[in-house]
């Protein structure tokens, strides 16, 4: 994705992501809905991502499509989308898909923490490699003339205990793949689950290896920060010379001498 459309997705993202506290399963089921829309109607796509189109003009295509069929959080969140700068048609459907399966990791992770996204991780595994190990299954599930509701509840059926959260991204792949084979699109789903992932783990680097008590405190002072139990991943790194650099997701905290001396010599320097 050329970087006006990564600068457009990640805008989306951060507007979506106060949406995601509170929301159920029915908001990634409604904007995967309207990605099948999008995928189908070139003619929506172009109009959607024209630059000289204004935003009100979009919006009132959107409403006139979506109103009453979707929530105002679908239909604001593809509004959102259609309000920045694309590369390509192809950009807004693609960072669409990344929106819906975020908010699906979001549910996982509104239903049981750590633990949810760990479950729908391993489901998603499961399936890949069913699927992969078989190769009259990737045939029958590659299948164009086969009913998709035949080919969805086939792909259910290889991962019996799957949480709600996984059913939807296995569902989507087989019914919805987009140019790719289910299981390849599946594996791109883990990857956008997995960064959501790391919203739960708190990678410290410090000079010098922390005690036991140190450690116990900066783990419930971030857990207090950030409002969920991190899990700590820690090394040390001499060059720092003293205090810690923390990161959680794409949040970084430097709270290093060396980065203090650093800026000291940059501002000594301007």
């Amino acid at each position: 994705m050329a970087s006006v459309s990564s600068e457009s997705l990640a805008k989306a993202l951060e507007f979506l992501e106060p949406k995601l506290a509170l929301a159920s399963i029915e908001l990634p089921k409604e904007l995967f809905a309207v990605l099948e829309v999008l995928d189908a109607n070139a003619g929506l796509r172009r109009a959607l991502t024209d630059p000289a189109r204004g935003n009100a003009d979009k919006a009132g295509l959107l409403a006139q499509l979506l109103r009453g069929k979707v929530s105002a959080d679908a239909e604001d969140t593809v509004a959102q989308l259609a309000s920045t700068r694309w590369s390509s048609e192809r950009d807004i459907s693609d960072a669409l898909e990344t929106l819906a399966v975020t908010a699906v990791a979001a549910v996982a992770e509104q239903q049981d923490g750590a633990s949810g996204l760990n479950k729908l991780e391993q489901d998603l595994f499961s399936f890949i490699e069913v699927v992969r190990g078989n190769h009259e299954l990737q045939r029958a599930l590659d299948d164009a003339q086969a009913p998709v509701e035949a080919k969805r509840a086939l792909a259910l059926k290889l991962v019996p205990n799957a949480s709600q959260t996984s059913q939807v991204l296995i569902s989507q792949a087989v019914s919805n793949p987009r140019g790719l084979k289910p299981a390849a699109l599946v594996g791109r789903f883990v990857e956008l689950v997995a960064k959501r992932q790391q919203r739960w783990i708190a990678s410290v680097t410090s000079s010098i290896e922390l005690s036991e008590a140190q450690l116990s405190r900066l783990e419930s002072g971030l857990n207090k920060l950030y409002g969920r139990q991190l899990k700590l991943n820690t090394t040390t790194d001499p060059s720092l010379v003293g205090g810690l650099v923390v990161k959680v997701g794409d949040e970084v905290v430097d709270a290093s001498v060396a980065s203090r001396v650093a800026e000291l010599r940059r501002a000594l320097a301007s």
